[in-house]
């Protein structure tokens, strides 16, 4: 016990430094380096001298001393979910396979949807590689490694990671525990409480009536348009999604073979809108899938930057338009032919698409394509 005891208040030490080096974020940026040396003297702390330890006490012994190891471990992990900075256990492929509260509230996504994706997912396309390869280089023993990102969800906030080798008890393979802390004083949004009664708040029954107005204008746009005239209603329907749905909107008529017919996007974008207005559609899997297929594709962080195909310069869509998000829809009415397809970006820190608007883009692409087929 006196080892336990001994070893609880060395790990409470650890925890009130890494709470002072939080303090540090706000030195000049001169003086960063000398901050980060010593937020990498203590992870070598923690892989050094902490976590043998850590594994001398919870190696065999009594059953007495065995139930007190448990409690240690457990103790353990809570501290690392208590720890005061975003901190994520990665292995060398850096899927994620624990992410403290902390790491939940800095980078917005829950633990459960984490555990068993890779972090990369959550970082932009850009920095992936480079975040990838630094990770493998430390699980394979070549030392801590340091680099700045971006996440997807705030793209404009530069992101210091910290990586170092960690080697879990029992375990064959090297991890990598990574520390996240933004290069800029930046606020770190507060964990959420728990869940209370199952009772509708105003925030949902907003997103709701949302979603009904939506529903409105594009029934409203449809009925007003002149029967027939294809190329008008998809005009009109992605007039209304535009802007206060999705930040991009692709409509492509056809099945066998598309032909792109409308590309709305960002107005400070005019260049970018017109590749993607003149490329083909059969380069674009998604497109070619959802028309082949008939069911409605939705991604959140896009693993594959080339779902969407690449624009005459060679550069795929997905990533030159920061797509975060994506709802890639079939025009049909059920068991019928699909009569196109509609493509719906969003980007940058706007919130991901949910399963409650894809559930509405279903709904309303079978409008669509009644009033494409109308006579």
């Amino acid at each position: 016990m006196a080892q336990t005891d001994e070893f609880g208040e060395e790990l409470a030490d650890f925890v009130r430094r890494v709470a002072e080096l939080k303090t540090a974020r706000s030195v000049p940026a001169d003086d960063l380096p000398t901050v980060l040396d010593a937020a990498i003297f203590e992870l070598d702390h923690v892989a050094d001298r902490l976590w043998p330890r850590f594994q001398h006490l919870t190696s065999g012994g009594p059953s007495g001393v065995a139930a007190v190891d448990r409690q240690e471990q457990q103790l353990l992990k809570a501290l690392f979910q208590r720890v005061p900075v975003p901190v994520a256990l990665v292995d060398r492929e850096t899927v994620v396979r624990r992410l403290n509260f902390a790491a939940t509230a800095f980078t917005g996504v829950r633990a459960g949807y984490a555990t068993g994706r890779p972090l990369t997912g959550f970082l932009a396309h850009a920095d992936r590689a480079a975040f990838r390869s630094q990770a493998a280089a430390v699980a394979r023993g070549e030392g801590d490694r340091g680099l700045t990102v971006h996440l997807q969800q705030q793209p404009s906030v530069p992101v210091r990671t910290t990586l170092t080798a960690l080697r879990p008890s029992g375990e064959p393979r090297t991890a990598v525990l990574v520390v996240l802390q933004p290069v800029e004083d930046s606020p770190v949004p507060s964990r959420r409480s728990a869940p209370g009664p199952a009772v509708p708040s105003l925030a949902e029954t907003t997103r709701h009536a949302t979603l009904m107005d939506l529903v409105d204008a594009m029934t409203t746009a449809l009925l007003s348009t002149r029967a027939g005239d294809g190329t008008a209603v998809l005009e009109r329907a992605a007039g209304v999604l535009h802007g206060r749905f999705a930040d991009w909107v692709v409509a492509d008529t056809g099945a066998a073979r598309l032909s792109r017919t409308t590309v709305l996007g960002p107005s400070e974008r005019a260049g970018e809108v017109a590749a993607v207005a003149v490329q083909d559609p059969a380069a674009c899997p998604l497109g070619v899938e959802a028309a082949r297929g008939g069911s409605t594709a939705l991604q959140v962080r896009p693993e594959d930057p080339d779902a969407f195909g690449r624009d005459a310069s060679g550069a795929p869509v997905l990533v030159r338009a920061n797509v975060t998000s994506l709802l890639c829809v079939p025009l049909t009415t059920g068991p019928g032919p699909v009569r196109g397809v509609l493509t719906l970006f969003r980007s940058g820190a706007r919130p991901a698409f949910s399963m409650a608007e894809a559930q509405t883009m279903d709904m309303m692409s079978r409008h669509i394509a009644l009033a494409l087929g109308a006579p």
